[in-house]
């Protein structure tokens, strides 16, 4: 009773406020709203000279009053511009962190609790006066007993209960406004506060970022590119996290960069190196990369590096999906738009029915115009954006990650261009890819993935003669049976006749495989190469390419 109440109460507030920025279209979407009418009686003259503001401005202003929860949230919907117009998503994008601090004694007394030791044993100074504070945690200064400077980041004080109570809310609202505007069920407002819980709760627990900044580090050590700082796990915990102080100039700052004789260009081609190094190579990408997450280490201004900060979202693709976002990444390279919808489909992000052809010409219409522009102008964030907006019609089902993998790029090409106005994206981001792509798939790397697997396709080899026979015997007495749906008898017969010649490649492949590793493993063959017998390797090539053909449509 008493939590629907107070659920009401900030209801009601909230109401209020749109009221004031003449919101007036988000209050009445609903039929339960309809009656918050009366609040633009009670408010005649809302907010001097909004009526005649943006809508998107106005959003921003009303989110920046309701709180730092909404500001966040705010800010998450800001990357979902494949689903919410642009005017909106530019200005949500502009929503910033301008939380007021919290008392430095409460974050002292929060580290001791998590450290069970007092600070003046932790650190030889602490300074209460916080860096920097923001809706989640905010960070102090302090120095180890070693001398090495350090930042402690301290989860703010009952944050976890004020999120919980908010993001319930915003579960209530979208429901209903799902439920009563047609405009909203397009954007499905639910799936938006369902990807802000997953980002804030993972953004509540240091040890993940701790976790996320520490694997990053070890992925880029010995860069030249990219430094992250170094953490210091005895000091961290759930709700602090203590790592290494840096300083640097703020990649914002382009006039204290020039001040120091830094060569733009070059730190503008070295942003998308470290992008497609961290998704393509690594797999793990820092997923935030905004102007204040970034510093400059300006101590040789012509081999100047980046340096990372805030670690609280990093993102990583399924394997699938990494795979097709690569090859989908050259198609468009090559502007070949037949292979960018194929592979659209082949990745399950439309429906396997979608006619490849329709899907083509919707991704040549949005594709071909981008390639005329000048290339400094040519950005690939903004046409995987409208890639996702067109592949919408055709039914997209796509991961959160791939809109975070979208933003990231749009990010680092917008730094790029801030950094150097003739930048052309592109001519650096093709070679990278295809470099990248040559070393991870090159024939050395496939000997060590085989020999990395052999072991485990060797302890399964025993199985598999008596697993080929039961399958094959199944299948010459007529006992393998399939479930069928569908009523078109031609297209029923032209399916089974292709299902049985890809059932053939996939045992044929599997046989081959599986000789290749015995092969191998017994090390049949008087000549070997990085260690695998030429019999076993080419057999199991033969088995490789079976197995493709079995799985390509």
């Amino acid at each position: 009773m008493i939590h629907g109440l107070r659920q009401f109460m900030r209801l009601l507030k909230i109401s209020a406020i749109l009221a004031r920025y003449r919101l007036d279209e988000l209050l009445e979407a609903t039929h339960l709203y309809r009656p918050m009418r009366l609040l633009r009686v009670m408010l005649p003259w809302g907010r001097r000279n909004v009526a005649d503001a943006p809508r998107g401005e106005r959003l921003r202003l009303a989110l920046n009053e309701m709180g730092p929860i909404y500001v966040k949230f705010g800010q998450i919907m800001s990357t979902r511009r494949d689903l919410i117009p642009v005017d909106i998503a530019d200005e949500l994008a502009l929503l910033q962190d301008q939380v007021p601090p919290f008392p430095g004694e409460e974050a002292q007394a929060i580290i001791e609790k998590a450290l069970e030791k007092p600070v003046t044993e932790l650190f030889q100074s602490f300074e209460l006066e916080p860096l920097a504070s923001a809706s989640i945690a905010q960070v102090h200064a302090a120095t180890l007993h070693d001398g090495r400077e350090v930042v402690v980041k301290v989860v703010r004080p009952g944050i976890r209960k004020q999120l919980r109570r908010d993001i319930d809310l915003l579960y209530a609202i979208a429901n209903l406004a799902e439920k009563y505007s047609e405009a909203a069920q397009r954007i499905k407002p639910p799936e938006f506060v369902r990807e802000f819980e997953t980002f804030v709760f993972d953004e509540l627990d240091m040890y993940r970022e701790a976790s996320n900044a520490s694997l990053l580090r070890s992925n880029f050590e010995g860069s030249k590119d990219l430094y992250i700082p170094e953490i210091y796990w005895p000091y961290c915990r759930e709700s602090v996290l203590v790592m290494e102080r840096v300083s640097g100039v703020p990649v914002s700052d382009i006039q204290g960069l020039r001040d120091h004789g830094v060569n733009l260009e070059r730190l503008a081609r070295i942003g998308i190196r470290i992008f497609y190094t961290q998704v393509f190579r690594d797999n793990l990408f820092h997923a935030d990369m905004h102007p204040g997450n970034i510093l400059v280490d300006v101590s040789d201004p012509e081999n100047a590096s980046y340096i990372a900060l805030d670690f609280g979202i990093v993102a990583s693709l399924a394997p699938q999906d990494l795979y097709y976002i690569a090859e989908n990444f050259l198609a468009l390279f090559n502007r070949d738009y037949f292979r960018v919808a194929q592979l659209h489909i082949d990745a399950g992000w439309v429906p396997h029915d979608t006619r490849v052809v329709e899907l083509e010409a919707a991704i040549r219409t949005v594709g071909e115009p981008n390639f005329t522009r000048p290339l400094n102008e040519l950005s690939f964030g903004e046409l995987m954006l409208k890639l996702f907006q067109v592949a919408n019609r055709f039914n997209l089902k796509i991961q959160p990650q791939l809109i975070m993998l979208q933003k990231t790029l749009l990010n680092i090409e917008g730094l790029g261009r801030e950094l150097s106005p003739t930048f052309d994206a592109m001519a650096v981001a093709k070679p990278e890819l295809e470099r990248i792509l040559r070393e991870k798939h090159g024939l050395d790397q496939t000997a060590k993935d085989l020999r990395k697997r052999l072991p485990g396709w060797l302890s399964q080899a025993p199985d598999m003669p008596g697993l080929l026979h039961d399958y094959l015997k199944q299948a010459t007495e007529g006992q393998l049976t399939r479930r069928i749906d569908s009523q078109d008898l031609a297209l029923l017969r032209a399916d089974s006749q292709e299902n049985s010649r890809r059932t053939l490649r996939a045992i044929s492949g599997g046989a081959f495989l599986m000789t290749g590793a015995l092969l191998t493993g017994l090390e049949a063959g008087p000549w070997f190469l990085n260690g695998l017998s030429i019999p076993g390797l080419a057999s199991m090539l033969i088995g490789a390419w079976l197995l493709i053909r079995a799985h390509r449509r």
